[in-house]
C-alpha cells in the first residue's frame, strides 16, 4: 500500500509505503504495479492513537462493552492500541484472571495491553509473571469495582513493580478529603462538589513522593486539576488527561445530568481552562480516554446511585483534531499527546510515529469536522457526553498494515498483546 502526497503531523508532504506490518519507506516514492495506491493529497496521515486507559468491561460486564464493540469503537476513532484496566469481574489481580481476560482480548480489532490490579487478595508472583502492560490503575480511592487500597499496599505494589521494572499507573484521590456535606444535595453538580479538587491534588503529591522514595516511576491517570499536573511534572512522573476533563466542566452538568458523573469528577471551568493550557504547552504527557461505558438505563438514576464513567475511545482523536482545526492545538502536539509520547513512556519502540521500520499503525483523515452523535458510534452504550460537539473522524485506520476500518466498514480482527514476544 502506498499513500501518495500525504500531509504528516509536522506539515511535511510525502509518500508513505506500507509493506506487510511495517512502514517500509517515507519520502518521494514511485508506485509498484502490484500495490494499492491511495491519493492522500490534502489529507493528513497520522500515527494511530495509543489509548493507555480504557475499560472494555470484559469479563463480567459485557452488556456495557465487549472487546469486539470496544475495539471497533477504537478503530473507528483512529485508536490502534488500547490498554485495558483491571477492574473487571473477576478483577485482573492474579495470573488466572489475566489469562481469562487475555483469551477474551483475542477478539480485538486493534492491538492491546492488559494492566494488572492491586487489591488485598492480589497475587503479585503469578500476575507479574504474565505479559502485563503495566500495574494499575492502582486505586487510591474507590471507583467502579471497589478496588481502593491503603497506603501500605500501595507501597507494596511499588516495591513489586520496581523488582520487575513494571510501571505503575495510579488513580490518585484522597477519600478523607471528600466533602461529606455535598451528600445533602441531589443536583448533578453534587458529585463534583463531593470529590473535591483538593482530594486529587493531595493524593497526587503523596503518590509522587512515595514513588520517589522507592525510586519508582509512576504514571498518574486522568489528572483533572492543574495542581495534580504540576506536581507530576515537578517530580519527574508522567500524567494523562482525559478528553472529558479537557473539553467539559461543571458548567456542562446541568445538561449532562448523571451522565456527567465520573471519577475524578468534572471541575470548574477555570480549572478546565488551566488544564487545557497545560495540555497545549507540553506539561501534560498524553491524552488517554478512561473510556468507561455504562448503559443509559444504568445512568438514568439519581446522582448518588449512577455509576461513574463515560465512553470516549471513539471520540478522543476526533475532538483533538477538531481543536487543531480551530487552531487551539498544533497537529504535532496532537501526535505527541496521542501517539509519540505514550509510545515513549510505555516502551512501545515500534509505535507512535510515522517512520521507516515502525509498525504501520496509521490513520488517514480527509474530511472536515462533523457533529458527534451517540447513535453513530460503535460502543455498546450508544451515548456520548460530547453530543453535538465537533469531531474530525478518520476515513481509514490501519493496525500493523491491516485495514481494520475504512469508510464505515470493519476489516479483520488483528489485535495482539503488545507485550507478548
Amino acid at each position: 500500500m502506498l499513500f501518495q502526497d500525504a500531509t504528516l503531523a509536522d506539515g511535511r508532504v510525502c509518500d508513505v509505503r506500507v509493506d506487510g506490518e511495517t512502514i517500509a519507506a517515507v519520502g518521494d516514492l514511485t508506485p509498484t504495479d502490484d500495490e494499492r495506491v491511495i491519493d492522500a493529497t490534502g489529507k493528513r496521515l497520522l500515527p494511530g492513537m495509543i489509548d493507555a486507559h480504557v475499560h472494555f468491561r470484559e469479563p463480567g460486564y459485557s452488556h456495557k462493552e465487549t472487546w469486539t464493540s470496544g475495539s471497533k469503537s477504537a478503530a473507528a476513532g483512529g485508536v490502534t492500541t488500547v490498554v485495558d484496566q483491571p477492574n473487571t469481574d473477576p478483577p485482573t489481580v492474579d495470573g488466572e484472571a489475566f489469562d481469562r481476560k487475555a483469551t477474551l482480548a483475542t477478539e480485538s480489532y486493534v492491538d492491546y495491553g492488559i494492566n494488572g490490579g492491586v487489591t488485598e487478595p492480589w497475587d503479585p508472583d503469578s500476575l507479574l509473571a504474565r505479559p502485563l502492560f503495566a500495574l494499575g490503575e492502582v486505586f487510591l480511592a474507590d471507583s467502579t469495582g471497589e478496588m481502593g487500597i491503603d497506603a501500605d499496599l500501595f507501597e507494596d505494589a511499588l516495591v513489586a513493580a520496581g523488582e520487575t521494572d513494571t510501571r505503575v499507573t495510579v488513580h490518585a484521590e484522597d477519600a478523607t478529603l471528600f466533602d461529606e456535606s455535598a451528600r445533602d444535595r441531589d443536583d448533578a453538580d453534587a458529585w463534583s462538589a463531593y470529590r473535591t479538587a483538593e482530594a486529587e491534588a493531595v493524593a497526587v503529591e503523596r503518590a509522587c513522593e512515595t514513588a520517589r522514595e522507592h525510586d519508582t516511576q509512576i504514571h498518574v491517570a486522568h489528572t483533572s486539576t492543574p495542581e495534580g499536573i504540576d506536581t507530576a511534572a515537578e517530580t519527574g512522573m508522567t500524567c494523562e488527561v482525559t478528553p472529558h476533563h479537557l473539553f467539559l466542566s461543571r458548567d456542562d452538568l446541568a445538561e449532562l445530568g448523571t451522565h456527567g458523573r465520573m471519577n475524578p469528577p468534572l471541575r470548574s471551568e477555570q480549572r478546565r481552562e488551566a488544564v487545557f493550557e497545560r495540555v497545549a504547552d507540553g506539561a501534560v504527557d498524553m491524552i488517554a480516554t478512561d473510556h468507561a461505558p455504562h448503559t443509559r438505563a444504568e445512568k438514568d438514576t439519581d446522582i448518588w446511585s449512577a455509576p461513574s464513567g463515560v465512553p470516549g475511545v471513539e471520540t478522543a482523536l476526533p475532538l483533538l483534531l477538531a481543536a487543531a482545526d480551530r487552531g487551539e492545538l498544533s497537529y504535532e502536539r496532537v501526535r505527541d499527546l496521542t501517539a509519540a509520547t505514550p509510545a515513549e513512556v510505555f516502551g512501545l519502540d515500534t509505535k507512535g510515529t510515522v517512520a521507516e521500520g515502525n509498525d504501520a499503525d496509521l490513520v488517514l483523515v480527509e474530511s472536515g469536522p462533523r457533529e458527534i452523535r451517540g447513535g453513530d458510534l460503535h460502543t455498546n452504550c450508544e451515548w456520548t457526553p460530547f453530543e453535538g460537539m465537533d469531531g474530525v473522524f478518520p476515513s481509514l485506520t490501519l493496525v500493523r498494515g491491516s485495514v481494520v476500518y475504512e469508510d464505515g466498514e470493519f476489516g479483520e480482527r488483528v489485535g495482539k498483546n503488545v507485550r507478548s514476544a
